[in-house]
């Protein structure tokens, strides 16, 4: 007889607050013969103990997990992106936020998780970035995004002045509050509000977006995988320039300092349960932030 699947069930404190959509989740993949275990994203404190429920510390757990869950938004499983990417676990995403773009189910089609039994999965690769610094001949920063890299001014500057290199020499330089480097999974965040381009998730392209840029002759750029990204900011001891990875806490630049970003060999696997094309999900998304803003 096989071992069961392990999956880990991964609510977002501040999303399923009272754990209700975890537990009815758990339930489930219970009756269905799976091993769950709950770890969170990030600790609450009495989270977990006053609902009566065991906690599992999740760096412990992933290790021989063959199933994420993530409760939550976009931003829960942004938040979980490195860690499920290192250790090469999928991670089927239940919304609880609002847009939810990387999110497969919402709170009223849980009993779709029973689809799981077969274990059948159906998978989206996404790409991530590998995100560095180099100071003085030396890597001072690394990280991987599945989102963005953004690099931006601080709140006392005006404007910030970047170059932008390829390993193919100069491409172009930036005036302005910062620019976005994404992947595509990421054009439909921060990418998409400086008004870079929607590209498929599963395509395979790096984006190049500025940041409320000074000059017209600012233009998103989208460039094959096969590139290495270099970003400088020569005034960045004078100006205040930082560094962003998925919206992680920010990193300060100084002069001379080389932002490097390129595709990584790790990459986030999203599962799917449903049918739907990224059009009908896309579609679906843009129409209820519209209608959101219309109340």
């Amino acid at each position: 007889m096989s071992k069961p699947k392990k999956i880990i069930l991964c609510p977002n404190p501040y999303r399923d607050k009272d754990m209700t959509v975890a537990a009815r989740s758990k339930e489930i993949l219970d009756q269905e013969g799976f091993e769950t275990v709950v770890c969170l994203p990030f600790q609450k404190e009495g989270y977990g103990a006053e609902l009566g429920v065991p906690i599992q510390q999740l760096d412990r757990e992933i290790k021989r997990a063959d199933l994420l869950i993530a409760f939550g938004g976009d931003g829960t499983i942004l938040h979980l992106a490195k860690t499920l990417a290192m250790n090469r676990v999928p991670v089927l995403g239940i919304n609880l936020g609002s847009l939810g773009f990387m999110s497969e189910l919402e709170p009223d089609e849980l009993e779709r998780l029973r689809d799981l039994k077969n274990w059948d999965l159906s998978i989206e690769n996404r790409m991530m970035l590998d995100v560095s610094v180099v100071r003085d001949g030396r890597t001072v920063y690394n990280t991987i995004a599945l989102n963005d890299a953004v690099i931006s001014k601080g709140s006392i500057a005006r404007v910030v002045r970047l170059e932008i290199y390829t390993e193919e020499g100069f491409l172009t330089w930036v005036g302005g509050d910062g620019v976005v480097i994404s992947t595509p999974t990421g054009s439909t965040g921060y990418s998409m509000a400086t008004g870079g381009p929607i590209v498929e998730p599963t395509a395979r392209n790096i984006l190049i977006s500025p940041i409320c840029p000074h000059s017209t002759r600012s233009s998103s750029y989208v460039l094959d995988p096969s590139h290495v990204i270099h970003v400088k900011a020569p005034d960045a001891n004078r100006k205040f320039v930082y560094l962003s990875s998925d919206g992680s806490k920010a990193f300060s630049l100084k002069n001379n300092d080389t932002v490097q970003a390129k595709l990584s060999s790790h990459s986030m696997k999203l599962v799917r349960l449903s049918k739907k094309s990224f059009c009908e999900i896309l579609d679906k998304k843009m129409a209820m932030e519209a209608a959101k803003y219309e109340k």
